[in-house]
């Protein structure tokens, strides 16, 4: 075999010479004695030729061509005939008239057709080395690899070093849970497949390599959505002596090469900021989508001293003078017209999902004062209160307004999901297709409720902000949760695809911040010991960033779902449905692992 050409690289220029290509039959189609068959390869698609008048063995073996055989054809590339030229296919302005044929292998009939985009996601994965074959597929995966190799060209020529850091690691569970591989060598022990590559490439800092990446798989064993897999890529780099602007500009450059040279667009620079207090305050969400036209509004303050009994209860103060929870209000311009009674109950119960225990609505037909709102809970405003919401959301006629109050946690995402749903559902989405957001100075901590502690909103090595040191040192929880961190998020249409921060590089720092999240040092020392060994020998400050291939490379290419651009994705159930992993192990090898199975029975939900 000695192949020339791809498929796609046959053009007019080459009309009258000799070409051998390779690849499989897409399409075969017999008209009249000549046969024309489809070659496929992972370029595109040619059109061969076979003619009963010339080399007759060759056309008489044309006959036994079937769908996803693989041949080598040698020819002589021809124009088409002016009436059967195809201008929307890149090699569509010629042919090759086949001189030779050799049948390399036959295929099965195949469980489904690769044109057909019906088929369904199981029997896609089932049959993922068909699957790959589609011309979707084949797109999709080699856009990733002009993505990677564009990563490594910008980062390799501002003077980053790709460095490899271990798969095999200790189990330091601070967030999803961890893979888990049993040791042989060392019996009743385990390594774990790293979530992120975070405390290598911070001893990789304190070892004096000030700029690192790694394209890399990472592992977290937890529930799994459109946009999430067992094992996953990311973007890994790390930075030292900057600030959090230096790492956002290497990002962005990064981020408008990507776009730039894998799908030919522009990305304005630099892209926009916000705090993360608002973003929260504005949208409910800490990863906002900011083609949407609307924004949450806050009016704890003006129903200070309501009637409405479901508002009043969230503005009664604490024995601190602190607001219980708060009030919001999302207007929906046109959606009084637009939206039926039963619709509205609809959104309700999806509300309720996000912990909401109901949801409030005005339906604006004209100005309160002419009774132009409806709704049951209007007639517990007061005349100022009324004028002061038409005031704070300027509503029109034809507009709903939908009210949420509860703690701060419950009303923000709720509403915030709302505004995402009524968006999709109302088509109010901006025709922008890509809309990219940094949102920063996120809570060095998080209140966990169950567990009656702080806990890390990024991770336990985020270094708080330089203006709340003060705060870190009260006992007071209020204050604790006011201390920002300098940590930042990308987010684009939505969804967040980086996010990173500058690291604590101070040891007796990074023991307070585990202190605060009730790890003592008896457990900091067995987890994290040589980190904190490795802090006290000259660390420098630095940062890093971790970006989300999948995501990215998905939105990019405007799939739905990541496992459209990943070569062997799992499914929803952390399944391969290729391979049927994961799958039983013979009792040998459990022996050699010194483990017992131990299948707990079933218990079925009453």
């Amino acid at each position: 075999m000695n192949r020339t050409h791809y498929c796609n690289d046959v053009r007019d220029h080459q009309i009258g010479q000799s070409v051998c290509l390779s690849g499989w039959v897409h399409r075969r189609r017999d008209h009249g004695g000549v046969i024309f068959v489809d070659l496929r390869d992972r370029t595109g698609l040619v059109q061969i030729v076979f003619s009963p008048g010339h080399e007759g063995e060759v056309h008489r073996r044309a006959h036994e061509l079937r769908s996803e055989y693989v041949i080598e054809v040698h020819g002589i590339v021809a124009p088409r005939p002016k009436e059967t030229e195809n201008r929307n296919l890149p090699t569509g302005m010629i042919e090759v008239n086949v001189t030779r044929l050799e049948i390399l292998n036959t295929s099965k009939p195949l469980p489904f057709q690769l044109d057909d985009e019906d088929v369904g996601e199981g029997v896609r994965l089932q049959y993922r080395y068909l699957d790959l074959r589609t011309q979707k597929m084949q797109k999709n995966l080699q856009f990733r690899h002009r993505a990677n190799q564009l990563v490594r060209r910008i980062l390799d020529e501002a003077g980053f070093l790709e460095i490899e850091t271990p798969m095999l690691t200790r189990s330091t569970p601070e967030g999803a849970r961890d893979y888990l591989v049993p040791s042989r060598v060392n019996p009743g022990q385990f390594y774990a497949l790293p979530q992120s590559p975070q405390l290598f490439k911070q001893l990789l800092m304190i070892s004096g390599y000030d700029r690192y990446f790694q394209i890399v798989r990472c592992f977290r064993d937890e529930d799994l959505r459109a946009d999430r897999q067992p094992e996953f890529t990311q973007l890994d780099l790390e930075m030292s002596f900057v600030g959090p602007e230096d790492i956002m500009a290497l990002t962005e450059k990064v981020v408008a090469g990507i776009f730039h040279g894998a799908l030919g667009r522009e990305i304005p620079l630099p892209i926009p900021r916000m705090t993360y207090a608002e973003a929260m305050d504005r949208y409910g969400l800490d990863a906002p989508d900011v083609r949407i036209p609307m924004e949450l509004k806050e009016i704890t303050g003006i129903m200070a001293q309501t009637g409405f009994k479901v508002f009043a209860d969230q503005v009664r103060l604490d024995d601190k003078g602190r607001s219980r929870g708060v009030i919001k209000v999302l207007r929906v311009p046109g959606g009084g017209q637009r939206l039926s009674r039963k619709q509205i109950d609809d959104y309700t119960g999806f509300v309720s999902v996000y912990g909401a225990k109901g949801l409030a609505w005005i339906k604006v037909n004209g100005p309160w004062r002419e009774e132009g709102w409806q709704s049951p809970i209007v007639k517990h405003f007061s005349d100022a209160e009324k004028d002061a919401i038409q005031g704070i959301t300027e509503a029109q006629a034809g507009d709903l307004l939908f009210f949420g109050a509860d703690t701060v946690k419950i009303v923000n995402e709720s509403l915030g999901r709302l505004r995402v749903r009524l968006a999709r559902d109302l088509d109010m989405i901006e025709d922008k297709p890509f809309s990219l957001v940094w949102v920063t100075d996120f809570p060095l901590l998080d209140w966990d409720a169950e567990a009656k502690r702080p806990v890390s909103v990024h991770h336990p090595f985020t270094a708080p902000s330089v203006e709340d040191l003060a705060l870190l040192e009260s006992e007071d929880v209020y204050d604790l949760l006011k201390v920002r961190s300098r940590a930042y998020d990308l987010v684009l249409n939505g969804i967040e695809v980086g996010g990173g921060s500058i690291r604590i590089h101070d040891p007796a720092m990074q023991k307070r911040v585990l202190s605060l999240l009730n790890i003592g040092a008896e457990e900091a020392d067995r987890k994290f010991g040589f980190l904190l060994q490795a802090l006290e020998y000259g660390a420098p400050p630095h940062g890093g960033l971790a970006l989300g291939m999948d995501r990215l490379m998905a939105l990019m290419l405007g799939s739905e779902s990541i496992r459209d651009v990943i070569a062997f994705p799992k499914t929803q159930k952390a399944g391969c449905a290729l391979t049927q992993a994961p799958s039983d192990v013979d009792e040998r090898q459990l022996q050699e692992l010194q483990l017992r199975r131990v299948v707990r029975p079933k218990v079925e939900p009453t």
